[in-house]
């Protein structure tokens, strides 16, 4: 039992890495901001990992981060921990997130370029579908007690995650740049990078996070093999930063 258990955490850990990069890479920064174009084969290869691993719909979680960067930290902001407190955010952020992602009208006006297809109404936009799915191929693979740690494991570790980056890195952390949200290295490990989000919103249409000495953003180090492949294409090499840095420091 203690070795399925075992067996079960360790899978679960994995998929919500795999969650984490898909979502970073194509959610993120393909989708949301632009950062990169994905090639076609490979946008599909994401979306349907993120079907599979989260149940997400791509336009409705662009529209949701969009709003957040349109009114950061304002009454309008989706999920600000300065308006809400960080530990609300934390706990409620699922919610949050689907107040505006279940509003049609703000789906339209934040993702417009982001129009539903036919694959999305058929399959993938049936969020408990793909969960379902990854359920029943846990269990059938790892068995009973293994495969239903490992779903809800990753279940939990990915809105806990999710959830951290917009609480935890809006409140506790270093600013190198002139705006609300924070750095966390080791947060960025857990996260596929997220946690540099001080770097993020300073540099939004950047396909790299890491902007200052000893940083590390994993995803990165993934899109520098995927273009090298030539699956994606980055928008700019150098950070096109949206406000100054906190204090004089190399980049």
């Amino acid at each position: 039992m203690f070795r399925s258990i075992l067996l079960g955490l360790v899978i679960g850990f994995v998929l919500t890495q795999i969650a984490n990069g898909a979502t970073t890479i194509y959610l993120h920064r393909a989708l949301a901001h632009r950062a990169i174009t994905v090639r076609p084969g490979l946008a599909l290869l994401f979306r349907v990992v993120i079907w599979f691993t989260t149940g997400i719909r791509p336009r409705q979680w662009a529209a949701v981060h969009r709003k957040h960067h349109a009114f950061t930290d304002t009454d309008d902001d989706p999920h600000s921990p300065l308006q809400l407190g960080w530990l609300r955010v934390q706990l409620t952020n699922v919610m949050l997130y689907r107040k505006v992602a279940r509003d049609r009208e703000q789906v339209v006006r934040y993702a417009r370029d982001l129009p539903q297809t036919r694959l999305d109404r058929y399959l993938l936009d049936h969020a408990l579908v793909g969960l379902g799915l990854m359920t029943l191929v846990l269990v059938l693979v790892l068995g009973p007690l293994a495969g239903g740690v490992a779903a809800i494991s990753h279940v939990l570790l990915y809105l806990g995650l999710s959830g951290s980056v917009n609480a935890i890195a809006h409140t506790f952390g270093r600013r190198p740049f002139q705006n609300s949200a924070t750095n966390l290295q080791w947060l960025a490990f857990l996260t596929a990078g997220e946690g540099l989000h001080n770097n993020h919103h300073a540099a939004p249409t950047s396909a790299r996070f890491s902007l200052n000495p000893g940083e590390i953003d994993p995803a990165w180090l993934s899109i520098r093999v995927l273009r090298r492949l030539g699956w994606v294409r980055v928008r700019h090499d150098a950070p096109r930063f949206t406000v100054p840095r906190t204090t004089a420091q190399p980049t």
